[in-house]
């Protein structure tokens, strides 16, 4: 049996300026509209829709997600800009390989790690 992600779904109040959050902060590309309910976005070839709470689906369903990981081989970078857009840094870590790691917040609760490339 082979198993592969399909896409990460991101419910949320507003899903143009969630969409936007993650085309401004982490390079994603708008990729299509969802009929009305949303749009899709390409996260570095991470598909993502981006919703708000579906009134076509009957079971129980939450905003947001936990957190998306990206890497980063400019670690001080990409946390300047970050924070430059306004971004909170929620936590600063040291990795198990001894790199950095930061946790950001994103909308709706979501939050984005930032793991230093090694």
């Amino acid at each position: 049996m082979a198993i592969a992600v399909q896409h990460v779904h991101h419910k949320t109040r507003d899903p143009k300026a969630t969409a936007q959050y993650y085309i401004d902060n982490f390079g994603a590309k708008m990729k299509a509209a969802m009929a009305g309910t949303g749009v899709q976005i390409d996260l570095h070839g991470l598909q993502m829709n981006i919703t708000e709470i579906m009134t076509t689906q009957n079971h129980e369903q939450h905003l947001g997600l936990e957190h998306l990981a990206v890497t980063t081989d400019d670690y001080p970078g990409t946390l300047e800009r970050l924070r430059g857009n306004g971004v909170k840094v929620l936590e600063e870590l040291i990795g198990s390989s001894g790199n950095r790691v930061a946790f950001v917040a994103a909308p709706d609760g979501a939050q984005m790690e930032i793991i230093e490339q090694v």
